[in-house]
């Protein structure tokens, strides 16, 4: 049976920081259903990096309830080339927002993480419980570890002062407004992109980065926005909280499922001289599961609306918060 609605969203002020993102702006679609006040602000309205500016911000909106959906994100190639960005800009923008949070009074926060977050060589599935109990995969510790301090810097707020902030730790997420620069995007937009201009040329083949042989799992950024409000309202409590779809793909698996879509019949060509990133990354989401939520869209049908989303007009760089 679904969880008890403990935290209704109905008549509430909620800001959606990071809003103009894939995530972000999934959320935003999501909240129109709950009969809220939203709050969206670009960096022309707020500057997450300066505090002072966080906290004005906060002390003027006075939102009740926040959806921390932003963060400097992208693939393999940022990760490994810009880890000072990547770490230094999501530290600034956690601290900034959940102790702003605090001291303006904002009644619950939900912190959107990573499956990043976990030891490279995790058991699988992964449990909640895996945090912090080996390595990171090298090429994206830098982002890791921001975000494994936001998990912290959230349970901190709720053990010293009672806040009531969560974090829910979404894994690898595509869809409607997703990034598809080749050099900062993640591998399901990368595909996408690829096989659409290998189609356009006539190409013979396309290359894709390592083995192919890493099992990855796949969540549509709708099914995901739909998890965090339902956690928002009904979930309070220290643990983090996997959001997934329980199942995973190989890269090779997932390029074929792709060319299917976009209808490219070439071949699929592997350059093992580039790195794979961890071999396989599957979270558990039995606790998620256990509370009363499950994913609605399925790869194939997620991986089409993505297309479709992509044809529309949607090759552009995500926005930074």
């Amino acid at each position: 049976m679904p969880n008890e609605v403990i935290f209704p969203l109905a008549g509430k002020r909620v800001w959606v920081a990071g809003h103009r993102g894939m995530v972000g702006s999934a959320i935003s679609r999501r909240l129109e259903r709950e009969n809220c006040e939203m709050i969206v602000a670009g960096r022309d309205v707020v500057d997450l990096l300066r505090q002072d500016a966080v906290e004005k911000f906060m002390e003027r909106e006075k939102p009740d309830a926040i959806f921390f959906a932003a963060a400097k994100v992208g693939g393999i190639l940022a990760n490994d080339t810009r880890p000072a960005d990547f770490i230094y800009d999501n530290l600034v923008i956690e601290t900034n927002i959940i102790n702003s949070a605090y001291r303006s009074g904002v009644s619950k926060l939900l912190f959107l993480g990573s499956s990043c977050i976990y030891p490279k060589f995790a058991p699988q599935p992964i449990t909640e419980d895996a945090l912090l109990t080996g390595p990171l995969e090298p090429t994206n510790e830098w982002y890791a570890i921001a975000k494994i301090a936001g998990i912290k810097l959230a349970q901190a707020f709720r053990k010293q002062y009672g806040a009531d902030f969560i974090s829910a730790m979404p894994t690898n997420l595509y869809g409607q407004g997703d990034n598809y620069d080749l050099n900062s995007s993640h591998v399901m937009p990368a595909l996408i992109r690829k096989a659409h201009e290998a189609k356009l040329a006539g190409a013979d083949s396309i290359t894709i980065w390592g083995t192919g042989t890493p099992r990855r799992e796949f969540l549509n950024a709708d099914d995901c926005a739909d998890a965090c409000v339902f956690l928002m309202k009904t979930y309070s409590d220290f643990e983090h909280v996997n959001v997934g779809s329980g199942e995973d793909v190989t890269i090779l698996e997932l390029a074929q499922m792709v060319c299917k879509v976009v209808g490219f019949e070439g071949e699929i060509i592997t350059d093992a001289s580039k790195p794979d990133g961890t071999p396989r990354k599957l979270m558990s989401a039995e606790k998620l599961e256990a509370v009363g939520w499950r994913p609605s869209t399925d790869l194939s049908t997620g991986i089409r609306g993505a297309y479709n989303a992509f044809l529309a007009g949607e090759m552009s760089l995500r926005p930074t918060p």
